[in-house]
């Protein structure tokens, strides 16, 4: 390469595709963004489910959750499921930038912007095994691009529960009850959590629930990636 070409290339705001490795100037090169697992504009707002016409489902009237609404970037699919377990398991934190842009790009021109982010808090027993929270890791980002303020220590996970993907359905919502607790004042506020899956949204309903009780007028879900009926992987953290 001639002096000048390596010039232009340390100069230039080109990198690899983080999928095919082809120069890109994004996280994805365009043929890979194309067939990333985007969802669909046809999905309840509240929990992210399939509905015809994109209005609220049926069980959101019927018996509304505790947050507002729910923004996720991507369907759990590959090869977004292989990122997000690379970023957790793994302890790839080149990841969590990236996903984090995910949910960034999508929020682009959001008209609910919130007062306060809060990460899904990590049971310390969780946190000291993993040794880092990827919630927190993805929020850090997001903070810092939307400039919006982060609570690390906003709330806390009290209860070290088993994985919600290790029960039936039906026995996830007491399994974590009373998991979370949450001291600070959030009167008047719009409080976004940051998490990286949404599977059944048990467990960001019941921290919704206490963040509605410290006066959280508004509760967002900004999430990387929702588990849907055609995609079999389920996250075991939720």
């Amino acid at each position: 390469m001639s002096p000048q070409g390596l010039n232009n290339m340390l100069f230039s705001n080109q990198k690899n595709c983080i999928l095919c490795d082809s120069i890109s100037t994004e996280d994805f090169c365009e043929p890979c963004t194309a067939h990333l697992p985007w969802l669909s504009q046809q999905h309840c707002p509240v929990c992210l489910w399939p509905t015809p016409d994109g209005q609220i489902c049926g069980p959101c009237l019927q018996k509304p959750p505790a947050y507002t609404r729910t923004v996720a970037a991507l369907s759990y699919a590959f090869p977004v499921d292989a990122l997000i377990q690379a970023l957790k398991y793994q302890a790839n934190l080149a990841m969590a930038p990236i996903l984090a842009r995910l949910i960034i790009k999508k929020l682009h021109n959001t008209p609910y912007k919130p007062d306060i982010l809060i990460p899904m808090p990590l049971h310390p027993a969780r946190l000291c095994e993993r040794g880092f929270n990827q919630a927190m890791e993805l929020g850090r980002v997001i903070s810092g691009q939307m400039n919006i303020p982060i609570l690390a220590n906003g709330c806390q996970r009290i209860q070290n529960t088993p994985p919600q993907a290790g029960l039936p359905w039906n026995a996830r919502r007491s399994n974590i009850r009373n998991a979370f607790e949450c001291t600070i004042a959030l009167s008047g506020k719009h409080v976004a959590v940051v998490d990286d899956v949404m599977t059944t949204g048990t467990t960001l309903n019941e921290l919704a629930i206490i963040l509605r009780r410290q006066g959280a007028t508004e509760v967002s879900n900004w999430i990387v990636a929702r588990t849907l009926p055609e995609t079999s992987l389920l996250d075991p953290s939720h």
